[in-house]
């Protein structure tokens, strides 16, 4: 008997220790509101809106410990609207991010699956888009440098450094996953980012490569990118940019400059207009200036302006962008916004119009957006 009660006492101690050396966390956030659009196809637009900030969310995320400073991890997080409660990402059930890895306190973390590549990890947190002062409309036209996570990567091998002194670098490759097309529709990029005080730098590159792409669909549609997210189809994309901002007060201000040079361009595919890029050479060059205030611990104001200069074919296209949120915490966990965008762009006979991030495109070369809403995080 008294075997027995040792027996149980130990199993309930080891059971213990091993459940405090692991860890699962279940979390998400829901963003919802109203949208006015003065034009969208030719048509002023009322709309509840799903994601206007940030995308909902939920997912779940876990780690065990190995000991010697080294763990497991893994992210299952899923995307969806909450206006009708579909899947996102092309209806994938963990289209958000679904990885598995490794991670060391001392050296950094590599982990395999679905990831967003370097530019959304090191850039995008410098840019009102990639933020939730700004988010998904805030986004540069197309969302032409993906700082605004458009597409994600599959079949992708990430490593990330751990923050030494206040530098953080990394890289990921994403593979075709088909054999004899090694470098059609494959993915790599890399970045770097410091901060210091009120001070943040970063800089990052990302380049896919779809040797053979068509109107339709990605030559290889189980690569690393595939056309159910992405608004940019070329035979080849780069895209690099870098960004500072500082912080003082209650005061953050910053610059970015980023650059998407496609080769063999198709296809531009937003807002449920598919316009035709004639294999020509294409051109984004985003100047954004951002900055964001704190009214008061839970008043904030935020607004960006991003100039793009485009260059399709031998058309010289650009944009004119301004955005503008005020937010106010209710609590730690919710929040209520209101937001506002204007766009204008001088299209020079490619026959682009005016679309706002996640709308419909105007009909002409002006759109007006507002928005209203509500943000939840659990």
């Amino acid at each position: 008997m008294k075997k027995t009660l040792l027996v149980g006492a130990l199993t309930g101690v080891f059971a213990t220790m091993a459940h405090a050396q692991s860890s699962v966390t279940l979390y998400g956030l829901i963003d919802a509101g109203i949208t006015y659009t003065n034009n969208q196809g030719g048509h002023a637009n009322w709309q509840q809106s799903s994601g206007t900030i940030n995308g909902s969310r939920w997912g779940i995320r876990g780690s065990e410990d190995l000991g010697g400073g080294l763990k497991a991890i893994f992210v299952l997080e899923n995307g969806f609207k909450i206006n009708d409660g579909s899947l996102g990402q092309g209806s994938r059930e963990f289209g958000r991010q679904a990885f598995v890895g490794l991670a060391s306190d001392q050296f950094g973390s590599v982990t395999l699956g679905r990831q967003y590549d370097s530019v959304v990890d090191y850039l995008a947190p410098l840019s009102a888009t990639g933020t939730q002062y700004g988010g998904t409309q805030f986004a540069h036209p197309f969302d032409n440098d993906n700082l605004n996570n458009t597409f994600r990567v599959n079949n992708a091998v990430k490593f990330s450094s751990a923050n030494y002194a206040g530098l953080k670098f990394g890289g990921l490759y994403s593979f075709s996953n088909t054999a004899g097309q090694f470098a059609n529709n494959r993915l790599y990029s890399f970045g770097a980012s410091y901060n210091y005080g009120g001070l943040n730098v970063a800089a990052a590159y990302l380049q896919l490569d779809n040797d053979n792409p068509t109107t339709v669909a990605n030559a290889n549609a189980s690569g690393s990118v595939v056309n159910d997210s992405q608004t940019l189809m070329a035979g080849r994309q780069r895209t690099y940019g870098a960004g500072v901002n500082y912080t003082f007060g209650p005061a953050t201000a910053g610059v970015v400059i980023t650059q998407t040079r496609l080769s063999n361009a198709t296809q531009l595919s937003a807002g449920g207009v598919k316009t035709s890029l004639g294999g020509n050479s294409v051109r984004f060059t985003n100047y954004e200036v951002n900055g964001r205030y704190m009214l008061t611990p839970a008043l904030s104001l935020s607004a960006a302006y991003t100039y793009t200069a485009g260059r399709i074919g031998g058309q010289s296209p650009n944009w004119n962008q301004f955005s503008l949120q005020t937010d106010y915490l209710l609590s730690k966990r919710t929040d209520v916004y209101l937001s506002g965008e204007f766009q204008h762009v001088a299209a020079n006979g490619t026959g682009v119009t005016a679309e706002i991030n996640n709308l419909a495109a105007s009909s002409n070369s002006k759109q007006v957006v507002v928005n209203a809403g509500i943000r939840h995080r659990f």
